[in-house]
């Protein structure tokens, strides 16, 4: 897993491949890191659902029904298995820190 991707700024990851701190986060970065992981350029729909993701947590400091943020950007409860291989990745890629073991199961 890379810790560090080169960009000014440098961002730094914790041992699992998320964010230590989510205000370094761009859509330029999401971009770089599923490029990296193999997802490919992220379209318009996925970073609706990645800055989505980033208000919910910033609104409840955790981690949120995920089927609610598909609802939030208009679009089936399902959508998240549609428009990323995991939730996981999806949370990941929006730069949000670790959300701890439990919840990781969840995602």
């Amino acid at each position: 897993m890379n810790t560090r991707l080169d960009m000014p700024g440098t961002a730094v990851f914790d041992l699992d491949g998320f964010l230590l701190d989510p205000a370094m986060w761009s859509e330029s970065l999401a971009d770089r890191i599923a490029r990296s992981d193999g997802v490919g350029e992220l379209s318009e729909l996925q970073i609706g659902l990645l800055h989505a993701l980033r208000r919910e947590f910033s609104r409840n400091g955790t981690v949120t029904a995920l089927s609610h943020v598909c609802h939030l950007i208009g679009q089936s409860a399902d959508c998240m298995q549609h428009l990323f291989p995991t939730p996981r990745e999806a949370w990941r890629l929006a730069g949000l820190p670790n959300p701890g073991e439990e919840a990781k199961a969840y995602l």
